[in-house]
């Protein structure tokens, strides 16, 4: 019997997709809930798994093609087996060790480092880098574009070789270029921004925050913290929390726009931007006000493993009443960060830094943020948006505030 392989129903919001790489070919045996391929999406990558066992007798759209929901993709023969599809057994080991199978000079990584997502091969064909010699990052093994760029790099920079004198010589001055499609997520990411910046009137204020009690307090726990709850003691969870009873104070930084009305959330769900293999996702902390120090960063690391790992869920992506995102992992000293549209504000953390500052009237120096609050001024006033980002830096600044709910 033949089945039909289709586009599954996709997630709502969701319109189409891109095929990455096939992981079985026509001919193969695939057996039930065996993923044939991943499909791309603007929020996610999802896999398809094979319905029923049996032959993959056709593949009807190849890797990169965009689908929508309902199309089909490939044929699998459920009344194949895998014996029949099997390649014909060796022959009995009676014979002469020249009769022995020739061993193989294909690379040992060749069936994951040659699989190269749909960016990846392209890059690698203008590069003319061969992506089964190349380890990929991704998973499974398979091959990112940042792989490709690296191995062209080496490439680039490697002595040249006997072997090359065919190639055609590269004079200095060369001005090169490459051209490469943005992934389905970028170009979500991109009309999301264009979006935030044409619809919102987006204002931000700054203000700075004596980061030692917080690291004193978490100097102090860490080890004990680990070692009771398996998950390291950071600094987002206090940021979390601080924000929480910020929103709590100022309700409508936690609110949204829907056409003409305001729709004031009674939850707060926190969106902490995490940098992945695909680019920025911002999976949501749900009713971050009832979850404990421990909760918060164990989600956090769940969420960044997946996120490495190209395992987030479109839930875990969906949603969200404010967000926080931390430039200072990669040094940024200040920013104006873009809101997230329908969020009405976002929270800029930047990097942690020594400075002279003066405290009861004597030059201290004290480890400081600059912390910036990004809003819609449709909808909040500069008031509620300087005392918010106030609230946030004096729990900071003293986090029993936290404890007592001050």
């Amino acid at each position: 019997m033949i089945i039909d392989v289709t586009v599954p129903m996709l997630p709502e919001s969701v319109t189409e997709a891109t095929l990455m790489t096939w992981n079985k070919k026509v001919g193969d045996f695939v057996q039930r809930d065996e993923n044939l391929i991943d499909l791309e999406t603007d929020k996610v990558v999802l896999e398809l798994p094979a319905q029923q066992a049996g032959k993959l007798v056709e593949i009807i759209e190849a890797d990169g093609a965009t689908v929508t929901a309902g199309q089909l993709l490939a044929k699998i023969d459920t009344s194949a087996t895998a014996e029949a599809t099997a390649p014909a057994a060796a022959a009995p080991q009676e014979a002469t060790p020249a009769a022995a199978a020739p061993v193989s000079t294909a690379p040992a990584n060749q069936t994951q480092a040659g699989v190269a997502m749909p960016a990846a091969a392209k890059l690698a064909a203008e590069k003319g880098v061969n992506t089964a010699t190349i380890q990929g990052s991704g998973r499974d093994g398979r091959v990112l574009k940042e792989d490709v760029a690296a191995a062209a790099s080496a490439l680039a920079s490697a002595p040249t070789m006997a072997t090359s004198k065919a190639a055609a010589p590269s004079t200095a001055g060369d001005r090169v270029e490459q051209r490469v499609p943005m992934s389905r997520l970028r170009s979500r990411v991109a009309e999301r921004l264009l979006q935030s910046q044409h619809e919102n009137a987006i204002l931000t204020t700054f203000n700075e925050v004596n980061m030692k009690p917080v690291m004193d307090l978490r100097n102090r726990y860490k080890d004990q913290f680990q070692k009771e709850y398996g998950v390291k003691l950071g600094f987002m969870s206090f940021f979390v929390k601080a924000a929480v009873a910020a929103l709590k104070k100022y309700p409508v930084v936690n609110a949204s726009i829907d056409g003409t009305d305001v729709v004031y959330h009674g939850y707060f769900d926190i969106g902490i931007a995490i940098g992945s293999p695909r680019g920025l996702v911002v999976p949501i902390l749900r009713d971050a006000d009832q979850m404990s120090i421990a909760d918060i960063e164990q989600a956090i690391h769940d969420y960044a493993v997946k996120a490495k790992d190209g395992k987030l869920a479109l839930e875990d992506l969906t949603g969200g009443t404010f967000s926080i995102t931390n430039g200072g992992t990669f040094g940024s000293m200040m920013s104006t960060p873009i809101i997230n549209p329908p969020q009405s504000a976002i929270l800029g953390m930047h990097a942690t830094k020594e400075r002279a500052v003066v405290e009861n009237g004597q030059v201290v120096v004290r480890p400081m943020m600059y912390l910036a609050l990004s809003y819609d001024h449709r909808l909040i006033d500069g008031r509620e948006a300087v005392l918010t980002l106030v609230a946030i830096k004096d729990a900071l600044e003293d986090p029993a505030r936290l404890l007592l709910e001050l």
